[in-house]
């Protein structure tokens, strides 16, 4: 069942933390079994997790409190009403969905999200198309031209997970990024799904602190470009809504970090405050009313 709120309410940030986060974690030899893991996201401060969803995540996600969103990566509509289900078994408060391939015409891309956005509607659960290297968002290009032929053919703005470190590296961008980044502020405002893993132009993820612990040279570069995307995001009428943000940050399996660097579990919690404060502060400006 979507989650509705009340529309006299202030916006409000729901941290969640990707489960992939927690891979291998503390060692590939002894990984927290699953309840460890959604117990130290709820200890963390988590709102919630996300992940390929099962039953059991849902259990647990009740259990501890927490909600859950679905993830879905596939280029075939046939099996999107399955995959949605078995998301909703999971409890999921929203759809995460990463469509298609990199070579993924556009006119069939608009017909995929229709297809996935209408079946998350007629179950009645919100669905986000990601933003993603390997999908058809691969490029900012092609997601604009998707979100175009979308609102062309439904009147509607397209529904958008945002993880803006996938466009960067294609783009091979600078700091402070926004300029190249939030071109499109109606779409990044009519959305509510962030994944915020700090990046720069040449790697989708650097690391949030410089394993002495203190935050590093890369992840302090990023910084404006976190407090810039709140500032979009608030710039408009928010009240009633949820921003939901993962401080997405990728285990050393599936190769987002490096064994040499901190570990993913321990910089995501370490991210998800600073996300807070960052929320905060765009938040002091919002004029609400």
């Amino acid at each position: 069942m979507a989650h509705k709120t009340e529309k006299s309410a202030p916006p409000r940030l729901r941290l969640f933390a990707n489960l992939w986060t927690l891979w291998d974690h503390p060692g590939a030899g002894n990984e927290w079994t699953l309840e460890e893991k959604v117990v130290a996201i709820r200890d963390a401060g988590f709102d919630g997790f996300a992940w390929i969803l099962n039953r059991r995540h849902g259990v647990l996600g009740r259990r501890h409190g927490l909600f859950t969103i679905g993830f879905i990566s596939s280029a075939n509509p046939a099996e999107f009403r399955t995959l949605i289900r078995h998301a909703i078994d999971g409890g999921a408060r929203r759809i995460n969905a990463q469509l298609g391939d990199h070579d993924t015409p556009v006119d069939k891309a608009v017909r995929m999200a229709i297809r996935i956005i209408g079946e998350c509607g007629r179950l009645d659960i919100p669905c986000d198309i990601e933003i993603h290297r390997d999908t058809c968002t691969e490029t900012p290009e092609k997601a604009y031209a998707i979100a175009a032929g979308y609102r062309k053919a439904t009147g509607q703005l397209l529904p958008i997970s945002w993880d803006f470190s996938h466009i960067s590296v294609v783009k091979h961008l600078a700091p402070p990024y926004w300029e190249r980044l939030l071109v499109n502020p109606r779409l990044i405002q009519h959305s509510c799904q962030f994944h915020f893993r700090p990046f720069n132009g040449h790697h989708c993820q650097v690391p949030v602190t410089d394993g002495k612990g203190a935050l590093s040279t890369e992840l302090r570069q990023w910084l404006p470009f976190l407090e810039k995307t709140l500032e979009t995001w608030l710039a408009v009428n928010q009240n009633g809504r949820e921003l939901f943000a993962c401080p997405e940050m990728g285990p050393v399996r599936g190769g987002y970090n490096l064994a040499q660097l901190p570990g993913s579990w321990e910089d995501a919690r370490i991210l998800r405050g600073i996300i807070e404060k960052a929320w905060e502060k765009a938040l002091a400006s919002y004029q609400f009313g």
